[in-house]
């Protein structure tokens, strides 16, 4: 049961394990470490949220980033 609910989600849940190893990286190493690791855990959740909804990555980044990625 835990397997299907995590495989279910399992864009939300990469995203999340990412935004935690990069925010892990910066809190080890950098200055404003809770706001940084609070930002890059949000933007994994985001991004792995629309994955499991099967949007395209790159539709998305054209959303956040205007002309970039045509």
């Amino acid at each position: 049961m835990l397997w299907e609910l995590l495989w279910e989600h399992k864009g939300k849940l990469l995203g999340i394990l990412a935004g935690f190893i990069f925010g892990i990286i910066y809190l080890l190493v950098g200055f404003w470490d809770t706001l940084v690791f609070v930002v890059f855990i949000g933007t994994g959740y985001y991004i792995g949220r629309k994955l499991d909804h099967k949007e395209d990555l790159r539709e998305i980044l054209d959303r956040i980033l205007p002309g970039k990625f045509r």
